[in-house]
């Protein structure tokens, strides 16, 4: 949740700093965003890996938190302290640390929380449904928050506080994932995922024309080792029943979602929110979020 906060509270309005703030030309300042982003969106991948191959969810959840409060801690300085003539490097320095401890971050957190619950007890089950529901519901409820307060501390009262307010709840939030850094189950890495999609091809091209492939039969050999936890202590994979109720499409509805040229302040008059205050244009990108948090508390009940 903090993270989410922290990474809308410096995505939200990092075009305008870049423009008002560094005087980059329009196309220069969106180029660096889009850049940035798309970084913060790769590194995720680099970060699964590491973790499931080599130091395990939690030793990388810990490390890129510490990364990502370091990179919000120099952001903040980089707008205040930092002289006028190191302020540029020293900024988009900030940007690529908060992105490598996002690409560690993000895609170890989820997976962890899933490991606090036993999958053999039916109630846990049940538990972790409903922590996940309620944990979206978070997720969007930060990512609003950071959209309307960091946003608006930015534009109306200074640089400084608004990503000073991104560091400091994320060094709170780091404060208490600590707290509890003895009871968490800890699961270690499971090996590279690489090498278990070489094995499902070297698998396929060895039985391809294994007979009891092509019959209608649905005798299937799952090994000789029943599920439950393997040698090196982790949990063996789970067979996955056949069924064919969910053959049919599902239809998905998606909110649209901005990008960050769209909402570019100078292009964009001024817009009067919340009883009449003037705020940034860029604080109408809550309007989805908003809409999902009067939404999901009734499919989390």
């Amino acid at each position: 949740m903090a993270e989410r906060f922290a990474f809308y509270g410096v995505a939200g309005n990092l075009i305008s700093y870049l423009i008002k703030e560094l005087h980059q030309p329009t196309s220069t300042a969106v180029q660096n965003v889009n850049t940035w982003v798309g970084v913060s969106t790769i590194f995720p991948l680099l970060g699964a890996f590491i973790a499931d191959s080599f130091v395990g969810r939690f030793k990388t959840i810990v490390v890129s938190c510490v990364i990502f409060l370091l990179g919000t801690v120099l952001l903040t300085l980089s707008v205040s302290v930092i002289p006028s003539h190191s302020r540029k490097a020293m900024f988009f320095l900030s940007l690529y640390i908060i992105s490598v401890g996002e690409g560690g971050h993000r895609p170890c957190v989820q997976t962890f929380a899933a490991d606090q619950f036993d999958e053999d007890s039916p109630e846990k089950r049940k538990e972790k449904s409903s922590f996940f529901n309620w944990w979206y519901l978070a997720v969007v409820a930060a990512a609003t928050a950071a959209t309307l307060l960091v946003i608006y501390l930015q534009d109306n009262i200074g640089w400084i506080w608004g990503f000073g307010v991104v560091a400091a709840v994320l060094a709170v939030a780091l404060a208490i994932f600590f707290l509890g850094i003895r009871k968490y189950r800890k699961e270690g890495p499971v090996g590279s995922p690489l090498t278990r999609v070489a094995q499902v091809f070297v698998a396929a091209a060895r039985k391809w024309r294994v007979d009891e492939t092509r019959n209608e039969n649905d005798e299937v050999y799952y090994g000789d080792k029943p599920c439950g936890a393997g040698e090196d202590g982790q949990p063996t994979a789970r067979n996955l029943v056949r069924t064919n109720h969910f053959r049919g499409k599902v239809p998905m509805v998606g909110l649209p979602t901005p990008t960050h040229s769209q909402w570019e302040g100078e292009g964009l008059p001024e817009r009067r929110l919340l009883g009449g205050l003037g705020t940034s244009p860029n604080l109408s990108r809550a309007t989805p979020e908003v809409e999902l948090v009067g939404f999901l508390p009734s499919l989390a009940a």
